[in-house]
């Protein structure tokens, strides 16, 4: 089954370089036709990645993804020519997952396209994970562990699903960071830290101490 990309780009000539370039590299491509209904569009198409331009008639692209991730999680990736550290910053605090600066290496962009489809979880299939009597609910985005229920936020639910997938092992910091944010460069060592703290803060008040185990120079486990 061919993994489907929506363009949301104003420059026809670039949407069509585009469209070109991925079908010929297997995907199924939409490029946005009406930019007043692109978040219908984009819901319509139902894709699993989507390419943003920032400066757009209407809605602007950092309007677009906010919008985007309040019913989904889908990669994004900004691929623009504003190309400012504070434009970079934005699209990173608003929930983009990557940014590409026109014009663009066609084999960087493709690359970082199928890294992030390989590394967009949870499949469909698996919907909770239990591990030592503690169940993570993807769909909910919830732990449960002795009919007690604490929420997690998404980015707390990408660690939790990087920690249940390879529950037992030790997973290193570095490798969970490349897992959720895919650029090392995007984050310190010190969010990471917080996320894990706050994570524990939650599992405490349902009863679970020291579920996650801290691997002295080595990393976190269960």
């Amino acid at each position: 089954m061919k993994k489907k990309i929506f363009i949301v780009e104003d420059d026809f000539t670039i949407q069509a370089q585009l469209k070109t370039l991925l079908s010929g590299n297997g995907y199924e491509v939409f490029a946005v036709t009406d930019f007043s209904q692109t978040i219908q569009q984009i819901k319509a198409f139902v894709p699993h990645l989507v390419i943003l331009d920032i400066k757009l008639p209407g809605s602007n692209g950092f309007e677009i993804c906010s919008e985007i991730r309040t019913f989904s999680d889908i990669p994004i990736v900004f691929v623009t020519s504003s190309n400012t550290d504070m434009d970079e910053l934005n699209s990173i605090m608003l929930g983009g997952d990557a940014f590409i600066t026109k014009p663009y290496n066609t084999a960087i962009l493709l690359a970082k396209i199928a890294a992030l489809l390989k590394r967009h979880t949870p499949s469909p299939q698996a919907e909770y994970f239990t591990w030592n009597g503690v169940t993570l609910h993807l769909e909910s985005s919830l732990i449960e562990y002795k009919e007690q229920k604490v929420e997690l936020t998404k980015n707390e639910l990408k660690i939790m699903y990087y920690l249940f997938k390879n529950a037992g092992k030790i997973c290193s910091r570095n490798d969970i960071v490349d897992f959720l944010w895919d650029n090392q460069l995007y984050v310190d060592d010190n969010t990471l830290s917080v996320n894990v703290t706050r994570i524990r803060d939650k599992l405490a008040q349902i009863g679970l101490i020291d579920f996650i185990k801290t691997k002295h120079r080595q990393g976190y486990t269960l």
